[in-house]
Parts: structure tokens; C-alpha cells; sequence
């Protein structure tokens, strides 16, 4: 029997799985390292000088960050304490194993404020690369840490880092479903809707500002856009049938979304305040999953309409479809990096659900994964990691595995399952 794309997505509506926990720590997101980069850089993050307790929660923001990407190696720093103006011993460093050495210090000004300064040191070729300073309190102190390995990340790579961006998920609990907001790491959730019924398909503006996503709490799907920090809500699609699927335009100002307004599930075009509704293509099938390529030009999106569902293509003016999607009989979900290099997407291999990356100059597919069911992929904005749902011994958990293959991370709650994530922006 052939599978249509709504069917493997409607399962996904009802056994939308996620978590409600009484606790805070019970919410916070727990990632488990499960693999790593060949050729890891070691660095050594010195001991901060200053208040104690804030100095460690920054410096050990910083470590894990660096550690959690598989790129890096954390080298002792055996207790020394070294600010941002400490003269480097080099050679002692390099003697250590250390490549690099991160030193800095937290202060407090006049006004009650901390500041987090830093420099960073290239520990082989015996120069500094450059530093900062982030002004930060003590509700922020972790922020500060992701923005000094973002620093850190991007000077040794090349590439910017992505730890200070934000990830959304959902979870569900006794019969509640949560849509949360978290750090990278997985720290720092807050909630941002609550309800009794499903909330599907978040998706992150441009600018980090909203969220739209599908919610079934007036009994039908329907398309809200959510500003994160009035907490004001827009239902931007409510027509007669099915609303669903939301993406951005790169510009932020238009939402692709699948209407089944007059009939079959097709791709549609409205504009965030929800006016404007333009049909943006026509098939016998049906159409859904729409993504926008990162220069807007053109839409990717699953379709039957060839007799399977496969990942197509189209314009944004209009004209024929595409077909983008060649191996195997079902293949969903199509995610194009934010580079426009890569497109991740959702293949069905011998009865398993795996994670793929095809690139796009060669066409060459590549699985990544080796688990059975994953769903809803989404890049990091470097596009280096991708994000998805999977499930382990029956949970739903999020997994993250670089573009390559070769790092993996696991991101668990202690309590009830996760699923639809959706990896933020670059903050602004």
C-alpha cells in the first residue's frame, strides 16, 4: 500500500509526544554526548579571577559549550587562576597540550552589574587572537558563557558559533502540551503556550522575535504567530478544513502554510498579519511541508503527486515543480540549510525513519542517523548540526548530529517525552 505524507504526519499530531514536569530541573533539557570529532582542539578555560560562584558558573558554561560541540577538548587548568591582563607562559601551556587558553575575569561595577572580560590566546604560535567584554548580572551569568564560546568557537573554527541561539520544542504531560523555549544546551526553559490540546510545527522568525506554529486548541488546526515578548497571539490561517505547516520567508514578512481549503492539502502563501492569501501551487496530490530556500526564491516541499511522497521544488513565481528526492520511496521533510549547501530531510530505509542530508551541488545523499524514527529536522543556523525528534526505547527524545555524521549529541527530560523541535536564529 502506498503511504501518503499526511499519513505519517497525522501520527505525528495525535502521538505528539512531549513533557509538563512539576519541577524546573525535571523540565531542563539533558544532553549526553554520544559522539565526537576525530581531531578535537584542546583548550584549557583558566579559572576566572573574581566573585567564586559567578566566576565557575561562567567558566563552566564555557567548557561544556565547547565540549558539547565535539570540536573542542577540554585541557585542566590544574587551578590556576589567570584574568584577561595575565602575563601567558606559552610554553607551559603548549607543554600542558593546550592549543589555545582562554583567561578573564568577573568584576562588579559601581552599579551592581558584573562584567565578564576575556582574551583569548593562540598557546602555539604564542599570540592573543583577541577578547571581550559582556556586561551581564546574575540571572544572566550562563549568557555570558555562551557568548564567550561563541567568541572562542568562532576564532578556532572560522565558522560563528551557535551556542547563545535558542531552541523550541514541545512537550506533553498528563494531558497538557507545552510549547518551550531553551537555551541551546537545553537550560533555561520557559514556557510560552500552554494547552490541552496539540501544538504542532513551531517555527522560528528571522529575527528570533516570534513563533508560528499549529495549534489545536479550538478543536481544528490552525496557524497562530506568537510574539515571545508581549506573549500576543495572531491566528494567521483559519479556513475551512486543515491549516498547517508554517514557514517563514527569509524576509520575515510572509508565511508559506498548507490549506485545505479547497480540498486536497496544497501550498499557499499568506502574510504574517495573515492577510494576502496567494495560491503558490497547484497538484492533483498533495502537497505539504513547505520550506523557503534561504535566498527566498523558491520553495522545497513533500508531495505525492507522483504516486510516493517525495521532496520537490518549486519557484516562488510560479512554473513546474521539481522533483529534488531520487533514492527510495519516501522520503519527507525537507530542511535546506541555512548556507543553501545542504537540504535535510526524512527517509524511509528498510522500514526505518532515518535522518538524511542530501547535498545540493552533487546530489549525493548520506544517512546520518542509525535510529527508527525520526522526524522534524532543523538546522543549526550555522548549519553545522542538525536537530531533530527520535525516539529510544519508546521515549521521545531530541537528538542533534553534525552535517557530516560524526557528532552526536541526545537531549532527554527526566520526565515525559519531546518532539517538534525547531532550532532559533542567530540572535540579532
Amino acid at each position: 500500500m502506498i503511504m501518503n505524507p499526511m499519513s505519517r504526519i497525522s501520527r505525528r499530531i495525535f502521538l505528539l509526544l512531549t513533557l509538563l514536569t512539576a519541577s524546573v530541573a525535571q523540565a531542563q533539557l539533558s544532553i549526553e554526548i554520544t559522539g565526537a570529532g576525530a581531531n578535537r582542539i584542546p583548550v584549557v578555560i583558566a579559572d576566572f579571577p573574581g566573585e567564586p560562584t559567578v566566576s565557575r558558573i561562567v567558566t563552566a558554561t564555557v567548557r561544556a559549550d565547547l565540549e558539547r560541540s565535539g570540536l573542542f577538548r577540554m585541557v585542566d587548568p590544574a587551578g590556576a587562576l589567570l584574568d584577561e591582563n595575565a602575563a601567558i607562559d606559552y610554553a607551559d601551556w603548549k607543554g600542558r597540550g593546550a592549543d589555545a587558553l582562554v583567561a578573564g575575569s568577573l568584576a562588579r561595577s559601581p552599579d551592581g552589574r558584573l562584567e565578564a572580560r576575556f582574551r583569548l590566546y593562540d598557546t602555539q604560535r604564542g599570540v592573543a587572537l583577541g577578547g571581550a567584554v559582556y556586561v551581564t548580572n546574575n540571572t544572566q551569568l550562563r549568557a555570558a558563557g555562551h557568548r564567550i564560546a561563541d567568541f572562542v568557537y568562532e576564532k578556532l573554527t572560522g565558522e560563528r558559533g551557535v551556542f547563545s541561539t535558542r531552541i523550541a520544542y514541545v512537550l506533553k504531560s498528563g494531558g497538557r502540551y507545552l510549547l518551550q523555549i531553551a537555551d541551546a544546551d537545553g537550560q533555561g526553559a520557559a514556557t510560552a503556550l500552554t494547552s490541552t490540546e496539540p501544538i504542532i510545527s513551531p517555527a522560528w522568525s528571522p529575527d528570533g522575535s516570534k513563533l508560528a506554529y499549529v495549534s489545536f486548541e479550538k478543536k481544528k488546526p490552525m496557524v497562530y504567530v506568537h510574539s515571545l515578548a508581549s506573549g500576543q497571539r495572531q491566528i494567521v490561517a483559519n479556513f475551512r478544513g486543515s491549516n498547517s505547516a508554517p514557514a517563514w520567508s527569509p524576509d520575515g514578512r510572509r508565511l508559506a502554510v498548507v490549506l485545505s481549503k479547497d480540498g486536497n492539502s496544497q501550498l499557499y502563501a499568506v502574510n504574517a498579519d495573515g492577510s494576502g492569501v496567494q495560491r503558490l501551487a497547484q497538484s492533483s496530490g498533495i502537497d505539504t511541508e513547505p520550506r523557503f530556500a534561504p535566498d527566498g526564491n523558491s520553495i522545497y516541499f513533500t508531495s505525492d503527486r507522483g504516486g510516493s511522497p517525495q521532496i520537490y521544488r518549486i519557484d516562488i513565481g510560479g512554473g513546474a515543480a521539481q522533483r529534488v528526492s531520487f533514492e527510495g520511496n519516501y522520503n519527507v521533510s525537507p530542511r535546506p540549510s541555512p548556507d543553501g549547501k545542504s537540504l535535510a530531510f526524512i527517509t524511509r530505509r528498510e522500514g526505518r525513519f532515518q535522518l538524511a542530508v542530501m547535498d545540493l551541488a552533487s546530489r549525493q545523499v548520506q544517512i546520518l542517523t542509525d535510529s527508527h524514527k525520526d522526524e522534524s529536522p532543523s538546522f543549526a543556523p550555522n548549519s553545522r548540526m542538525i536537530l531533530i525528534a527520535t525516539e529510544v526505547g519508546g521515549r521521545g527524545i531530541l537528538s542533534a548530529v553534525s552535517s557530516d555524521g560524526r557528532i552526536k549529541q541526545r537531549l532527554t527530560v527526566t520526565a515525559g517525552d519531546v518532539r517538534e523541535p525547531a532550532w532559533g536564529p542567530f540572535l540579532q
